[in-house]
């Protein structure tokens, strides 16, 4: 018995090898909790979403979400819900995302809300969609994550059918030859709060003969306490399951999500994570917008907080190596800023501005000093300093930061001098009186609440201005600042009282003459 069943072994033992492990996959791959890219590293996503389908001219749009440090991109396509988009389009899409060393999501956004809001398709017909774009995505297996469709099941009685649903559409596109790294995202419009994909998500991954599905939750109004941010993502980890956070905002119409948890607890257990949404949001949530106008260069508050924020984008995210991207360390400081210019100067405050410095991932963020002294802080190229010391000289200097904590050298000195406080109980208001090409005449109007024995009134112009005459005052001009005491005669105002006095000036420009800053 013992020799038989030696033989029989022996003769099976070539068939049994020759069989591949049911999870063997190409390209992207999910090892338990964790996505790694075919050489075995760990690749966790850090970027965001953009409406290709509905922008497709905005392909500059890639290279504008790369320059702030993304690693991945999630591109909304559509199948017909919307204007198609065909093959050459999608290939398009791969060939800009490796252009600039993203990793390509890319999603069907047909099946939004299906049950809940006309139009929307099923998963059935994602894979559809899917298949008929097929030669375009097929090799692209290191590059491209097939996420098969957008929050394909609203809020309705229809939910319960998400298991049985995505687990038929990975089936039967792995039936199809496709290989890649599968995205399906919750019900309850991404949201899961019925925790059907969280109940649910080990039977859905057994359905992929490959287990190589990541689950995506979208989180916003659902999860505004840190508690269930937290719960939620741990809920995966205890099963040993991946997630992503495949949309979320800093507000949202149905509630506040807890952004700052989503992307430290993200960060802190190597969950990858996608803003919503680069530009061009409509329908009551713009807010969402990350920078204003398909324009890179003008962040919003919830692009500043996504890309440069604590746990942010530029402070986490790491190239893929298939780009040649590494973990090294980033100890590359910021370039110099340039001079800064005061404008706006009061008794206790002024605005600076400078020329902006450049990094090779990203400048986070500038530090305004004076000597050691931090005077301010500011996430872009300006700043308003306030509680400054009346009639006091100010040297300041810039100097830039990146995610890494890496500092530039001190910009060059700005000086400027802030004006003394006005007198106590006293307003001024200005009106222009007159104006004509090239000339306006002014006049300020003192009222006090208080009886006082001297005034000082100081004018603070945008560059190009100049006042050159007089009356009722004395005059000290150092354009753009102009300051006027009174004259020997009317320094005296009784409580209650007030006096005028008026000037002549010039100005490049043509219309309204500007109007002044008043201290």
């Amino acid at each position: 018995m013992r020799i038989r069943l030696a033989l029989l072994l022996a003769l099976l033992l070539p068939f049994v090898v020759s069989i591949p492990p049911a999870h063997a996959a190409v390209g992207l791959r999910v090892s338990g909790t964790r996505i790694l890219e075919a050489n075995g590293n760990a690749f966790v996503m850090r970027g965001t979403s953009h409406a290709h389908t509905w922008y497709p001219t905005q392909t500059g749009s890639f290279a504008g979400i790369k320059s702030l440090g993304a690693n991945t991109v999630r591109v909304v396509l559509s199948g017909g819900r919307w204007t198609a988009n065909g093959a050459s389009d999608v290939a398009n899409v791969v060939s800009l995302c490796k252009q600039n060393k993203l990793i390509c999501v890319l999603e069907n956004h047909d099946t939004t809300g299906y049950g809940e809001q006309a139009g929307a398709y099923t998963l059935d017909q994602a894979v559809d969609y899917w298949i008929s774009v097929k030669n375009s995505i097929v090799g692209q297996e290191d590059y491209v994550v097939l996420n098969i469709g957008n929050e394909p099941i609203g809020n309705n009685a229809t939910t319960p059918g998400w298991t049985q649903a995505t687990s038929a559409a990975i089936t039967r596109l792995r039936s199809n030859g496709f290989q890649h790294l599968i995205m399906v995202d919750a019900p309850n419009w991404g949201q899961d709060w019925s925790f059907t994909m969280r109940d649910n998500a080990s039977t859905v991954f057994a359905a992929d003969p490959q287990r190589n599905t990541v689950f995506s939750v979208h989180m916003y109004g659902v999860f505004d306490t840190a508690a269930e941010v937290t719960s939620y993502m741990q809920a995966f980890q205890t099963a040993g399951l991946p997630l992503v956070i495949g949309e979320f905002g800093f507000d949202h119409s149905d509630g506040n999500p807890d952004e700052d948890t989503i992307m430290a607890q993200a960060q802190a257990r190597g969950i990858g994570y996608l803003g919503w949404s680069w530009s061009g949001n409509s329908g009551g949530v713009e807010y969402l917008d990350q920078v204003t106008n398909f324009n890179v260069a003008n962040l919003t508050p919830w692009g500043q907080r996504l890309f440069n924020g604590a746990n942010g984008i530029a402070q986490t995210s790491v190239e893929a190596t298939i780009y040649g991207g590494t973990t090294t360390p980033d100890t590359q400081a910021p370039t110099r800023p340039g001079t800064p210019t005061a404008s706006e100067i009061t008794s206790t405050g002024a605005r600076l501005s400078w020329t902006a410095s450049t990094d090779n991932r990203a400048v986070t963020g500038y530090d305004v000093f004076r000597g050691t002294t931090k005077l301010g802080s500011s996430a872009t190229n300006s700043i308003t300093l306030t509680g400054l010391t009346p009639q006091t000289a100010y040297s300041v200097t810039v100097v830039a930061r990146d995610a890494a904590g890496n500092t530039s050298a001190a910009s060059p000195a700005a000086t400027f001098t802030t004006t003394s406080t006005p007198s106590s109980g006293c307003t001024s208001t200005y009106q222009t009186t007159n104006h004509w090409q090239g000339g306006f005449q002014g006049e300020v109007t003192i009222r006090c609440t208080s009886a006082v024995t001297g005034w000082r009134t100081v004018l603070t112009y945008p560059s190009g201005v100049n006042v050159s005459q007089a009356w009722s005052s004395t005059l000290s001009a150092a354009a753009p600042v102009f300051t006027f005491t009174n004259a020997a005669w009317n320094g005296s105002i009784p409580a209650g009282g007030s006096t005028t006095f008026g000037f002549i000036g010039s100005w490049s420009g043509t219309g309204t003459p500007p109007t002044p800053t008043v201290s």
